[in-house]
């Protein structure tokens, strides 16, 4: 890293350790209007197959608590996009093959099927990391245009829940939906890392997990979605 690069990584590290703490019932006000939208929590990135994560397993508490005082609170709205690939997925060039169909790796964890009210869970299955090409999830938006306020967890914080939480800013203000609001809760989203000297070892990329979870919390931000600590 360049010296000119530092003043920077000093700012954001100051910027996310003052990341405000909202409480959810300000949020959910009119619980009708909210959705929260878990993204990839699946047992393929949690606690099975080549890329399940320690980091990403660790969010599992704090989005189930998440959900719960979410139902309490009213909201009824709860989208799982999750991978469910096909066996000769293309995005297995990039990535090892994962979370293929009709595989556990592809469920729902534990603790979220567990809810009370996991039989309301509208699961969106994706072929890519892209939540919305070719998705349910457009057409689910369009006969919902009641719903403008999102909270969206789950990993990773640099690929799906980046692309999630982008699409869902973006198409909000493409519509022109001026009271659309996409929240991060940075308690509730992770990404995963992979050393350099891991990397090497396995032929793929490194990836630091907490600059890249710091940069793209910082990138969301920055593009209007909002970005907290901790929904309190």
């Amino acid at each position: 890293m360049s010296g000119g690069g530092k003043p920077f990584l000093d700012w954001l590290a100051r910027w996310e350790e003052g990341l405000p703490e909202v409480k959810l019932e300000e949020i959910v006000s009119d619980p009708a209007r909210v959705a929260l939208a878990s993204v990839d929590l699946t047992n393929g990135f949690c606690c099975e197959g080549p890329l399940a994560s320690p980091r990403v397993a660790g969010i599992i508490p704090a989005t189930v608590r998440l959900f719960q005082r979410a139902y309490d609170l009213g909201v009824r709205h709860f989208l799982l996009p999750q991978d469910t690939h096909d066996a000769d997925a293309l995005e297995f060039l990039a990535y090892p093959p994962h979370a293929i169909g009709g595989t556990s790796e592809s469920d729902t964890v534990d603790e979220l099927k567990a809810l009370p009210f996991s039989d309301s869970f509208r699961i969106i299955p994706k072929n890519s990391v892209s939540c919305d090409i070719g998705t349910d999830l457009d057409p689910w938006l369009d006969a919902h245009p009641g719903v403008t306020t999102f909270i969206v967890v789950g990993d990773c914080t640099d690929i799906c829940v980046y692309l999630m939480a982008m699409h869902l800013r973006l198409r909000a203000n493409v519509l022109g939906a001026g009271d659309a609001r996409v929240i991060i809760p940075a308690d509730c989203v992770q990404t995963y890392d992979l050393s350099v000297e891991a990397a090497a070892q396995v032929g793929a990329l490194p990836h630091d997990g907490d600059l890249l979870h710091s940069i793209f919390l910082y990138h969301m931000a920055l593009n209007g979605v909002e970005v907290v600590a901790h929904l309190a």
